[in-house]
């Protein structure tokens, strides 16, 4: 059985936790391999709203074993904040839910640090969530790290925090002008949090390797999108972590062999939440028109997001560097009524035409998108469940999306329900999705 990938390839916000939802029945384990509580997956079912920030959603389909990898950075106040809420709408966690005994947690000290970082910053801040995130991180890289198993042991928990505060609260004090941090009462908040994680950790790498082996099919759950990702994004507006699909292995302890296939998530158009460039922002009618009818606010943040044309350079990029082997197209529905509807093509960037994405686009002085139009279609894609459904118009602009990325679309998501999923048949997600 195949064991595939699930990546965003835009700026995050694609819409993967319905799409996970949707595919979490036609697998066992639904495992995510980065981030943290930074990003929101929402769901909607029998018209009640889900958003999980931690949790893959895959939990909200009874039997599914959910994991949370060695590359995700866990804040167990907001983990169990999600635990508690699903338990009170009866979806239970204990032994479906496993937490790596290998993931870094989020400190108090590390949102202190991402807020007085930002506020330095001023008009060159980054636009964090300010969650800790990027901190827990650079603690990770740095070898100052505090793990899941570390609560375990209030001995090494103790340690670990009086060393990392001689350095944290000097920041404090000196550089960001805040008050210090007292080790005693995050230790006692820490221990008591790896009380309440115990039964939920395990080593997750040897668990997953276990299902593999035993023929059970695995969806990898990515967070944010390919443009976010810290080697391959739009540095340095991007998180801290590897979105893209080749945070599989690390982020999860599995080998890269593992992974059949990759399903890239874009969609109809393009948004964007926080700093940085996005070549096609539309600041006009159609732009907040996006944003009212696609309802592009963060899940996490409610943030309103930044929304313009699909941009395929953007997406031929995304395509290369996760080895997309299929799009699944999202919000096809918000395009309803607009004609003439535009694509990206390539970029002007001071002056030079750019079909491929620059590395330099952050500090490119004058991005120019250039454009060519498709046809809208009258009526709705709404209530379709079969492609013959599509207006001819909805149609042709799902085969330029193959066109312009170079990667089949296999499916299409045309409203919010947890149903409103087209699939595209006779294509390679045929060979993916058991």
């Amino acid at each position: 059985m195949p064991n595939v990938a699930l990546v965003g390839t835009q700026w995050g916000d694609e819409g993967k936790g319905k799409i996970v939802d949707w595919l979490a029945e036609r697998f066992d384990v639904i495992a995510r391999y980065q981030g943290g509580n930074n990003a929101g997956h929402t769901v909607i079912h029998d018209g009640v709203k889900q958003v999980l920030h931690l949790v893959p959603s895959g939990i909200l389909r009874p039997g599914k074993e959910c994991v949370i990898g060695n590359g995700v950075v866990v804040d167990p106040e907001a983990l169990f904040k999600e635990i508690d809420r699903l338990q009170e709408q009866g979806v239970e966690t204990l032994g479906r839910l496993w937490v790596s005994d290998r993931a870094h947690l989020i400190l108090p000290y590390h949102h202190g640090i991402e807020l007085g970082s930002e506020k330095r910053r001023g008009k060159d801040a980054i636009g964090t969530t300010s969650r800790g995130i990027g901190p827990a991180y650079q603690d990770k890289m740095g070898r100052s790290g505090i793990r899941a198993i570390d609560c375990i042991d209030r001995d090494v928990l103790a340690a670990k925090i009086a060393s990392n505060l001689d350095v944290v609260n000097d920041l404090m004090r000196h550089l960001y002008d805040r008050e210090p941090f007292v080790a005693d009462e995050i230790v006692e908040q820490y221990a008591h949090w790896g009380e309440r994680l115990k039964p939920y950790l395990a080593d997750t790498s040897l668990r997953l390797d276990t299902a593999i082996r035993a023929g059970r099919n695995v969806l990898f759950e990515g967070a944010q999108g390919t443009h976010l990702d810290v080697d391959h994004g739009t540095y340095p507006f991007v998180t801290s972590s590897n979105a893209t699909s080749g945070g599989v292995s690390s982020g999860l302890g599995v080998g890269p062999n593992r992974v059949d296939g990759v399903l890239g998530v874009t969609k109809a158009y393009t948004t964007r939440v926080g700093s940085g460039p996005m070549p096609t922002q539309l600041d006009d009618e159609i732009g907040q028109k996006l944003r009212d009818v696609g309802q592009e606010y963060g899940a996490t943040t409610g943030r309103p997001r930044r929304c313009g044309w699909f941009d395929a350079v953007a997406a031929r990029y995304a395509v290369r560097v996760n080895g997309c082997d299929v799009f699944v197209v999202t919000k096809l529905d918000v395009l309803d009524g607009i004609d003439p509807l535009r694509i990206c093509v390539a970029y002007e960037v001071d002056g030079v035409r750019h079909e491929e994405m620059p590395a330099n686009l952050t500090s490119a002085k004058e991005i120019v998108p250039i454009y060519e139009d498709c046809p809208g279609w009258k009526g709705s894609v709404i209530g379709a469940r079969t492609i013959d459904e599509f207006p001819e118009e909805a149609k042709a602009y799902l085969r330029r999306i193959e066109e312009v990325s170079g990667c089949s679309v296999g499916m299409a998501s045309n409203g919010a329900e947890r149903e409103a999923i087209v699939q595209l048949p006779g294509g390679p997600l045929d060979d993916l999705v058991p």
